[in-house]
């Protein structure tokens, strides 16, 4: 948005004797995308901007088109015009991202290289150097204000203790700015998001991590290759795996040989005997234990089940598996993956996270004590 603005595409237009404020020409943005190597081809360029508009971030400057459409037409974007609406997670991402700017544009910034255990991290701060910093600069009222700040910004993924073993504390804990706000995004990269909630037909279908060729007398685990073209497959009906197999998303492929055997709900009930909540897990005393499991995955994937959320626990366990032999058991509730904090998200978010990261799985777990 701010490079259109600066390469003056985005400008007040008049069309049918009216002039329509900060507005640019489809064909014209188009056209750019192309020039810049935004997008290496209109049709490209045009998902892109559909991604847009699906998010809410562009609109048509009448709203009489829903889809965009590459022709002589005016679109805005809605931060232009007032009509953005920013939910809690985005207004806590935008947060995090003043904040880092802030930080890494002044002399003697918190953010430093720091080492702990003879690691040495990136972009460190204190806690309590932190909310000092806060409540020194304005951002907060006071102290307590802070530390809520820093945890919204912990549980968003945008900072995290160095080790992620703790949660945001007003103490000489070292955490880390986890996301660098600096680095150039392209905008191809929103191509490749998981579309995890529209694959998921039921609210409540489970996720599965499944094995090749399963044991006949266990049918809970679905034959799924791993590709790194197939971010996620979540499926409890033949739908599911029909409009995989049939290629009608174009971001999902399967070999033209893998074969579906018939599909079977995986545990469709849950295994826990009663809910738990963050709190319970979290709270001083409370009789939980956290593992770290090292789960190197086979060339069909890491063998258990997903389900739940905030927290998420672990619905199946293929005894065959990879998870199996690191030491996972059902009713274990995920604390980490791959050093990324994930208590607070469901199972589809933490699915694609295993999904889309590396073959060696580092989960962190909690346990009951028995």
């Amino acid at each position: 948005r701010l490079r259109l603005h600066d390469g003056k595409l985005i400008k007040d237009r008049r069309y049918h004797l009216r002039t329509y404020p900060n507005c640019f020409v489809a064909k014209e943005l188009t056209d750019w995308l192309i020039d810049h190597k935004e997008a290496p081809d209109r049709e490209t360029g045009i998902r892109l901007m559909q991604k847009l508009m699906d998010h809410y971030i562009i609109h048509h400057v009448c709203d009489e088109h829903s889809d965009y459409k590459d022709a002589k037409l005016l679109y805005r974007f809605r931060k232009d015009d007032g009509t953005f609406p920013p939910s809690k997670d985005v207004k806590v991402f935008m947060r995090g991202q003043s904040l880092y700017e802030k930080l890494v544009s002044v002399e003697e910034s918190i953010l430093k290289v720091r080492e702990e255990n003879s690691v040495k991290y990136q972009r460190t701060f204190l806690g309590c150097e932190m909310i000092d910093w806060l409540v020194q600069e304005g951002e907060v009222e006071n102290r307590k204000e802070a530390v809520e700040l820093g945890r919204a910004l912990l549980e968003h993924g945008i900072i995290q203790h160095v080790s992620n073993r703790h949660h945001f504390f007003d103490s000489d804990i070292l955490y880390q700015f986890w996301i660098n706000f600096r680095r150039r995004r392209r905008l191809t990269e929103l191509l490749n998001e998981n579309s995890s909630r529209a694959l998921s037909e039921s609210p409540d279908s489970p996720f599965c991590l499944r094995k090749l060729n399963p044991d006949p007398g266990n049918t809970s685990f679905l034959s799924v290759q791993t590709n790194k073209e197939i971010k996620i497959v979540s499926a409890v009906r033949r739908s599911s795996i029909t409009s995989l197999a049939g290629n009608s998303n174009p971001y999902f492929s399967t070999t033209p040989t893998l074969v579906f055997p018939p599909v079977a709900e995986c545990n469709p009930k849950s295994v826990l005997k009663r809910p738990v909540t963050n709190e319970e897990l979290l709270s001083p005393g409370a009789p939980y234990i956290k593992k770290t499991l090292t789960i190197v995955g086979d060339a069909v994937g890491w063998g258990f089940v997903v389900r739940g959320g905030r927290p998420c626990h672990i619905q199946a366990v293929d005894p065959g598996g990879p998870a199996a032999a690191a030491g996972m058991k059902v009713c274990q509730f995920v604390f980490s993956v791959n050093g990324m904090y994930v208590l607070h998200l469901d199972y589809q978010t933490i699915s694609s996270l295993i999904m889309t990261g590396p073959r060696t799985l580092v989960l962190e777990v909690m346990e009951a004590i028995e």
